[in-house]
């Protein structure tokens, strides 16, 4: 079986200076050709998402707003700094249509796994309200995708942006068919400001919500940690049918909008992890949906070296290398948050 390739750069859905803008993934694809993988990837064209789809994930008054904006000719959304343009709705409805698309695929074994290079990204973006460059959510709306389209009982969601992936939470809060993980950084002032590990959910949902706030300079020895001995037993507890991933890039400890610590090594290891837990929980099925990534070299790298990932091939590209400070120890962390997760 083949591994799918969605491309939806969204070229209209860019605002000057913005460091959310198509730059990203234009240079991403011409990594991709550089390095000859494209050849192996089954890319699908994607078709915006139906009401349908937007409606399981979003309220009605959310998407009217996004469109009511767009069809006005753009602006700014919310507060903070994430925009729209005379395009935006259109491009977020591809965006998550796309998401939908790679589902279909994956789940009807008409492919193994695949990946979604799609902007704009989607998990700051709760059921009712627009935020951290996001519109639309495309991984929360994926797993619903999953759920009413195919039958899947549960979903993982993992989500390993160096931010919080705040709206995928908010959406299923109270949800015990979709568990979500997020391993972000934590610091005073860093967006969003949630994802405490004292958040688990709620309700129904109790349990199925696991946060790793982490301290500025996690590397890739903590990262690792984390997910082999707190997110991955969790996830292979809960028995999901389908993964889904926020992969955002932008923990590499070059990226100029936070602080993380992860080499594209660790990326390299993790995406690795992810795929052969898939291969033994759920016969494969897992989708990668980009989130953020904001140094090109490092999102390009990232995303090639997640491909090899998918594709099953024993290559890693990592010309940067460590970061040269010290990691910050997680063993207390890590610790507090068995004792809390491991145990419900």
């Amino acid at each position: 079986m083949s591994t799918i390739l969605v491309y939806a750069p969204a070229l209209a859905h860019t605002k000057a200076y913005h460091p959310e803008s198509h730059h990203r993934l234009k240079a991403t694809l011409q990594n991709l050709n550089n390095f000859g993988v494209l050849a192996d990837l089954k890319q699908i064209d994607p078709k915006p998402a139906t009401l349908e789809q937007l409606m399981r994930v979003h309220t009605p008054e959310l998407i009217e707003h996004i469109q009511q904006v767009s069809f006005m000719g753009g602006g700014i959304l919310d507060h903070g700094d994430t925009y729209a343009t005379a395009q935006s709705f259109d491009l977020a409805k591809l965006a998550v249509g796309g998401c939908c698309q790679a589902v279909d695929e994956i789940m009807t074994g008409q492919a193994r796994n695949g990946i979604a290079l799609v902007r704009p990204p989607g998990h700051h973006a709760e059921s009712d309200r627009v935020s951290g460059f996001c519109l639309l959510n495309n991984v929360a709306a994926a797993a619903r995708h999953a759920q009413e389209k195919h039958g899947a009982k549960r979903i993982a969601i993992l989500d390993f942006d160096v931010h919080h992936g705040n709206g995928t939470q908010e959406i299923f809060y109270l949800d015990d068919t979709v568990l979500f993980s997020s391993a972000h950084l934590f610091a005073p002032f860093f967006y969003p400001g949630g994802g405490l590990s004292h958040e688990v959910g709620a309700g129904h949902g109790f349990g199925h919500t696991l946060n790793v706030p982490l301290p500025p300079l996690v590397g890739d020895e903590g990262y690792c940690r984390i997910m082999r001995e707190l997110i991955f037993p969790k996830i292979a507890a809960f028995k999901p049918d389908m993964i889904l991933v926020s992969a955002g890039f932008d923990a590499h400890w070059q990226d100029p909008l936070a602080q993380g610590g992860l080499s594209l090594t660790g990326y390299a290891r993790i995406c690795r992890y992810l795929v052969e837990m898939a291969n033994n929980l759920c016969n494969s099925r897992i989708l990668f949906v980009l989130e953020g990534g904001y140094e090109l070299r490092v999102l390009s790298l990232g995303i090639l070296n997640c491909i090899y990932a998918l594709l099953g091939k024993d290559k890693i590209s990592d010309p940067i290398g460590s970061m040269p400070e010290n990691e910050n120890d997680v063993t207390d962390l890590l610790l507090q948050l068995k004792q809390r997760h491991l145990l419900i």
